[in-house]
């Protein structure tokens, strides 16, 4: 699956406490999220207010990216919300072929 992001904005959504931002998985727009709980542990907002969480956001976004791009291509495109647990288990997901 291919992968793409526009340089669109993030959007804070202080109802949810989330950043949203779209990817494009094979060119069909999908609805992404990063939790602020995930911006605080990974990415050093010190808070969850919207400014502190879109500074992080930037400064995490090649990395919020790649997390990103992986689910999609595990969950065939679907609209997301990126955990924080995620980032903790980034490089340690288990292989998903057959058991030996």
């Amino acid at each position: 699956m291919r992968v793409t992001f526009p340089d669109d904005k993030p959007v804070f959504d202080g109802s949810n406490l989330t950043v949203g931002f779209i990817a494009h998985a094979d060119g069909q727009p999908v609805e992404c999220a990063i939790t602020a709980e995930a911006l605080e542990d990974h990415f050093g907002a010190d808070s969850a207010l919207e400014a502190s969480l879109l500074v992080a956001f930037e400064k995490g976004l090649t990395r919020i990216h790649s997390v990103c791009a992986q689910v999609l291509g595990e969950n065939g495109g679907k609209d997301i919300v990126l955990h924080s647990g995620l980032f903790r288990m980034e490089g340690k997901r288990p292989d998903r072929g057959p058991a030996a």
